[in-house]
């Protein structure tokens, strides 16, 4: 039935004047009734409060002067009566204030305490805008907030989706054209709260893809949230509003396994990314299950996608097609394999390389210029790195750190910490920089950033050829800079630079100082067979070559390699390289049990450092001395010596280095029968020690050999027993002389108790994992402290914080233990969630316990 006029006039006096406030003023031309612009300025630049729209179309409308009163809220009868129609029908069927799509087909996976984070956030801010790249959630988890708030009662929800318009305009209509909507089927959101009153609820207004209206939003949503106090707002945008008192929370990928694979089965079933891939991959191949032996192939597949949601969810589909090591394999480059978005997808999520034309398409020449040059620094990048890498004509320095950070706001690249101070860099998803290396290829450019970067890569790595022993700010930057140095060389090698001699050395160091899993002897030998090198470089090569065989057990290879590079130097004057390649001979020498060859190199680099003054190197050759003579039984002298060189080591020189003379200075307090000063030298390297697994395994055996002998036999053999599980890698084979101190030991221990006690420390030894075996050997008997866990960025308090967490205890309770306030521990909780890549209490939590010490 019809309604008749004066029912709605009725009705529409019943609305009063509850969103005046939206009222514009609008001039008739022709046919078509627009808002006036404000003067010297467009239709967008019109104040909020000139603005009229009808509350059914949106369509702008023609009124009358009635002083401060409005005379139409329709732009025609038609519109009036089918807002009576829905007011009507929203009363029949009993509906709840909630406009737009809330409801999801698929279903949400993780994020559980960042839910309830932005719960707290929301109560706390009018405006809160998701950032992210493309695909990594933001609109999933909005709509899931926007869902949570509505069926708590506290909010009327209205979902406005942005997306799919082109202009400011368009957008301000939307916006206001479902305000007025919602105020046409509810109470008042100008009026103040009455607790006691119907309609108590704020309005919830969720934004969905202001990407490319931020301008607009912006404008209309400062106006908006000025005039409407009891409207709170959720924007997701890939870049911030920039309004007063917007609360930013950037949204990032899935939490994910460890992709060491050092993570037990368990471990990734609880990861977000993982759960997330058997949940997509299961609507396709319904009987997909995750096992022990598809985990770790799962698993890295999430973190070659970094956690991305959009991108799992593609990769997941595939299942259904091929094998999972195919999945994985094709993720090298992703963006002609992932293509199956949902079909009911923006077009901009139908596949990858859609999602990223959405970004790239929207950024200004220069920016793309810079984006399409960061593609090459795979490893990530500091803003010196960029401005060496991209400066040329076309973007000066000074320009590098505006764009970069324009770059960040818009999501294209992000901020990470490597786990120590000052160090944090940028970098790029992976599959954004496999986008953004197709762009330079098609732009020509790929030749010139690969030689700047090749060039700049070379400066850093110079001191190499200038110092016998790398300094330890040389090794550091190096050390960061080894993804690059690796995809850099990988180019090179396509077109013969020579350059590339230099960078093979230097990746090399970088990875045997840290001890890596990855160290390759590939690219030290392409370098050696490519071409007749420089008799400096090609010792340097050889000597490279070495060193890595040293790391990885080959000691037969490794003394054939180093002799070559000493036959081969030895041509030249006495110099720095000459040095590097006795220090390197004569550790192989040792390891092979030719004591009298390596002592005899030894001398002579410290004779060669001498004459150069090489304090660093003078160092190191002392303190392999030190151990030289303490195995022959010269103690005075080893004590000595040892004690000169450690404060320049511990100043100078890079982990391995340091970490070998810190086990000699152990030793040498053995020899003393000073236990305390032994256990505190081998603590050394398990503080500090990043991947360094030689020098994890020495001290951990030392700190065994030292509980002996100090009667701790139960706690001297688990540590044995501990040693014994990591030790057995080709890396970590030992010197007679320790083999001998570790044995004796060990034979004490078993002897002096019962063979029922030693059967269970040998076996708790056995089934200790690494971290549990460095934290129970530094004495941690509740969690590891930050040195406990090698590379660990944690300080001391948000250790302490980690381990009250454990225990049960709420941030309040923290709070008060620690004497801080309930926001600072918020804080920190929200940092140490970022820093190790977990998403929630319990995740910290379980975190924790796996790496709590046996009892």
């Amino acid at each position: 039935m019809t309604p008749t006029g004066s029912k709605i006039r009725s009705e529409y006096r019943r609305i009063g004047n509850s969103v005046k406030i939206l009222s514009p003023v609008v001039h008739q031309s022709g046919s078509d009734v627009v808002a006036a612009p404000a003067a010297g300025g467009s239709t967008a630049d019109v104040g909020i409060s000139e603005l009229l729209f009808c509350a059914v179309c949106a369509k702008a409308l023609r009124t009358r002067e009635l002083g401060s009163r409005i005379s139409a809220h329709y732009c025609s009868n038609a519109c009036r009566q089918r807002a009576y129609r829905r007011r009507l029908k929203a009363r029949e069927v009993g509906a709840t204030a909630s406009y737009g799509v809330l409801n999801q087909l698929s279903s949400f996976v993780g994020r559980t305490e960042e839910l309830a984070e932005l719960g707290r956030l929301l109560r706390k801010t009018r405006l809160l805008t998701l950032t992210g790249p493309g695909g990594v959630g933001k609109t999933r988890l909005a709509v899931e907030l926007a869902g949570r708030a509505r069926r708590s009662g506290r909010y009327e929800v209205i979902l406005v989706e942005l997306a799919s318009l082109t202009s400011d305009d368009q957008a301000q209509q939307r916006i206001v054209g479902a305000l007025r909507d919602a105020t046409e089927n509810g109470v008042s959101i100008t009026a103040p709260p009455n607790p006691s009153g119907p309609g108590t609820s704020d309005r919830l207004l969720v934004l969905d893809g202001c990407d490319h209206i931020v301008e607009g939003c912006g404008r209309l949503l400062n106006e908006l949230l000025g005039r409407l106090p009891r409207l709170r707002v959720v924007v997701t945008s890939r870049q911030p509003l920039g309004l007063p008192k917007e609360t930013v929370h950037s949204v990032t990928g899935l939490a994910q396994p460890d992709p060491d694979g050092r993570f037990l089965f368990i471990d990734h079933l609880r990861s977000d990314s993982v759960r997330l891939f058997i949940d997509r991959a299961r609507a396709v191949v319904a009987d997909f299950q995750l096992t022990e032996e598809n985990a770790a192939t799962v698993a890295a597949i999430c973190a070659r996608l970094d956690g991305v949601p959009l991108f799992i969810e593609m990769a997941a589909r595939l299942v259904r097609a091929f094998p999972l090591s195919e999945i994985h394999n094709g993720m090298r480059d992703c963006l002609p394999l992932l293509t199956a978005g949902w079909r009911t997808a923006d077009r901009r999520h139908q596949s990858l390389r859609a999602a990223f034309d959405w970004s790239y398409d929207r950024l200004t020449p220069m920016e793309r210029i810079l984006f399409r040059r960061l593609s090459v620094l795979q490893g990530g990048f500091r803003p010196d790195t960029v401005a060496a890498v991209a400066a040329d004509e076309n973007i000066s320095t000074a320009m590098v750190p505006v764009l970069l950070a324009s770059l960040e706001a818009k999501s294209l690249i992000t901020p990470y910490t490597t786990g120590r101070e000052d160090s944090t860099r940028l970098r790029m998803l992976e599959a954004i920089r496999h986008y953004g290396h197709e762009k330079l290829c098609a732009e020509g450019e790929e030749i010139g950033t690969y030689g700047r970067l090749a060039h700049w890569l070379t400066e850093i790595a110079r001191p190499i050829q200038e110092t016998g022993v790398t300094p330890l700010r040389t090794y550091e930057r190096l050390a960061e800079e080894r993804d690059n140095l690796a995809h850099v060389l990988r180019y090179l090698t396509d077109n013969g630079d020579e350059r590339r001699h230099l960078l093979a050395v230097a990746l090399a160091i970088a990875e045997a100082q840290q001890g890596s899993k990855h160290a390759t002897r590939g690219p030290l030998a392409g370098t050696l067979d490519a071409t007749a090198a420089d008799p400096h470089h090609r010792s340097l090569v050889l000597g490279g070559m070495a060193l890595l065989a040293l790391r990885h057990g080959d000691h037969d290879e490794s003394v054939r390699r180093a002799r070559q590079a000493v036959q081969l130097e030895r041509r030249n004057a006495p110099g720095p390289v000459l040095i590097r390649v006795l220090l390197v001979s004569s550790m192989a020498m040792e390891m092979c049990g030719d004591e009298d060859t390596a002592l005899a190199e030894l001398r002579e680099s410290l004779e060669i450092s001498r004459l150069l003054d090489d304090k660093l190197s003078i160092a190191v050759c002392l303190s392999n001395l030190a151990r030289h003579h303490l195995v022959r039984g010269n103690l005075a002298r080893a004590t000595r010596q040892i004690d000169e060189v450690l404060p320049v080591l511990r100043a100078e020189a890079p982990p391995s280095w340091l970490h070998i003379a810190l086990v000699t200075a152990g030793a040498v307090a053995l020899e003393r029968d000073d236990c305390s000063a032994a256990e505190e030298y081998f603590a050394g390297p398990l503080r500090s020690a990043a991947d360094d697994e030689s020098g994890v395994v020495y001290s951990i055996e030392g700190m065994a050999v030292a509980s002996v002998r100090a009667r701790q036999f139960e706690r001297g053999l688990r540590l044995i027993s501990a040693a014994e599980v990591l030790g057995r890698k080709p890396a970590q084979s030992t010197r007679p002389w320790w083999r001998e101190l570790v044995g004796a030991a060990k034979a004490t221990a078993v002897k002096a108790l019962p063979p029922t006690r030693a059967n269970a420390a040998v076996e708790a030894g056995h089934g200790m994992l690494r971290d549990q075996a460095v934290a129970y050997a530094l004495r941690h008997d509740r969690a590891p402290t930050p040195e406990a866990v090698s590379g660990d960025p944690l300080n001391r308090r948000e250790w302490e914080m980690i381990n009250l967490l454990a225990e049960g205890h709420t941030n309040r309770l923290i709070a008060e233990h620690m004497h801080l306030s309930v926001r600072t521990v918020e804080g920190h909780l929200r940092g140490i969630r970022t820093t190790l890549g977990l998403r929630s209490r319990a995740h910290i939590a379980a975190w924790a316990a796996q790496r709590r010490p046996a009892a």
